[in-house]
């Protein structure tokens, strides 16, 4: 049995100095893939986040912009990849703003995508939707060549109403209007399997984002948007997914997949 995390850790130099070496120590997963991590130059970073002990770690940052989106993956010395993967091409737009890393295993594929938040201006949420739509594209690809896929994220986007405490109130806000819960939609419609929602289809007021400047944590005012998929080739193996509310040091939490691989 293999444990998986996804953490949006909204800067891990933040992170490392509210305990996140210390958490990666105990968490006992095999992947801990981390997400905004804000680091372009990662030379900067302590050994700790480096090296830390019994993981060897593997970085993507955005070169566009310093201190600005990034994605990292955290890997058991004794589960390593054969392969890494952050070039997807030079007219890629999965290799913009360093949000993708792909580690390629003998039995699954397993991506660690930070997807933009379109909040910004109609440019940012063209550049999301854009993302979606070649993000779909590859995936298709990987599965069409019978591979087994397994993506986590920080997808920026809550589906159903049941995935935010606030539906009516947002549904003109980038996150949770329609044209990007579409994309979720043929997310569904190409085989790809929500995990959580696979395990608990009606469990309500679970959460992995709240925004900081209300204090809507201390209320749970929050929104799922924070994800693990999986290719339909690998639901008969997934075993658990759940949500890590409990863990502080961000304004999202961890999220984790069990995957009998």
């Amino acid at each position: 049995m293999k444990t998986f995390l996804s953490w949006n850790v909204n800067g891990i130099r933040a992170a490392e100095r509210k305990g996140f070496v210390a958490w990666l120590a105990g968490c006992g997963a095999q992947i801990v893939a981390v997400q905004e991590t804000k680091v372009s130059d990662h030379g900067v970073l302590s050994a700790d986040l480096l090296a830390p002990d019994g993981y060897v770690s593997f970085w993507h940052g955005a070169t566009e912009k310093k201190g600005y989106s990034g994605v990292a993956c955290f890997v058991k010395k004794d589960f390593l990849p054969k392969k890494v993967k952050t070039d997807f091409g030079k007219n890629s737009l999965l290799n913009k703003e360093g949000r993708v890393i792909e580690l390629e295993y003998d039995d699954f594929t397993f991506l660690n995508i930070y997807f933009p938040n379109g909040g910004a201006s109609e440019e940012r949420l063209k550049f999301k939707l854009e993302f979606y739509a070649e993000f779909l594209d590859y995936i298709k690809k990987l599965v069409k060549n019978n591979k087994q896929v397994i993506f986590c994220g920080d997808v920026n986007t809550a589906h159903q109403e049941i995935d935010l405490a606030r539906p009516k109130e947002n549904a003109n806000h980038s996150g949770f209007m329609r044209i990007e819960r579409d994309w979720l939609d043929k997310f569904a419609e190409n085989n790809l399997i929500d995990t959580f929602r696979h395990f608990y289809p009606d469990k309500a007021q679970q959460y992995t984002w709240w925004d900081q400047k209300t204090a809507a944590r201390e209320r749970d005012v929050g929104w799922r948007i924070d994800y693990f998929y999986v290719s339909s080739n690998l639901k008969n193996k997934i075993t658990d997914a759940f949500i890590l509310a409990d863990v502080l040091g961000s304004d999202h939490c961890p999220v984790g997949l069990k995957v009998d691989l």
